[in-house]
């Protein structure tokens, strides 16, 4: 569809841009993250990932959870939950303390997975969350898939 940023054209490996689109991420009530200040990544067959600066996250909302991953480009990775009152949203956002050069701009910046939160939007659209329950793109009406994280794609 024309205007559509098609997932196929991203690059392999993965890059990180700086983006200015609003991105809004609201729970129970609460504005957990506003920014227009993130850093996407953009990575083959995937939807974008958005990086959010901490001074952006509402204070007090985030605690480190326990466990750890390896990205192959961007390095180790913790993992935070979302504390709002008694509700926590365990293992939704994680960051890179010490990402590798190439991915210098994600320090000190969380991504979150979409779909545990009632709304997370790019410039007014609500997104709709990569498939799956490892990847965590948000995919809007401006991407073109198919999108990894579908059966059978584990492959691609």
């Amino acid at each position: 569809m024309p205007g559509q940023e098609s997932v196929w054209d991203y690059p392999r490996p993965a890059i990180a841009e700086a983006c200015a689109a609003r991105i809004v991420i609201e729970h129970a009530g609460h504005v957990v993250a506003d920014t227009s200040a993130s850093i996407r990544t953009l990575e083959t067959s995937h939807p974008p990932s958005y990086y959010i600066p901490k001074a952006d996250i509402a204070p007090g909302l985030l605690r480190r959870a326990p466990g750890t991953s390896f990205c192959e480009w961007k390095g180790a990775a913790v993992y935070y939950d979302v504390v709002i009152g008694d509700l926590v949203i365990a293992r939704v956002g994680w960051s890179y303390p010490d990402p590798s050069p190439t991915f210098a701009a994600l320090r000190d910046h969380v991504a979150f997975y979409a779909a545990p939160f009632d709304r997370c939007s790019v410039d007014g659209e609500t997104v709709v969350a990569q498939p799956g329950d490892f990847y965590g793109g948000w995919i809007t009406s401006k991407l073109a898939g198919p999108f990894k994280g579908v059966p059978g794609s584990r492959l691609w």
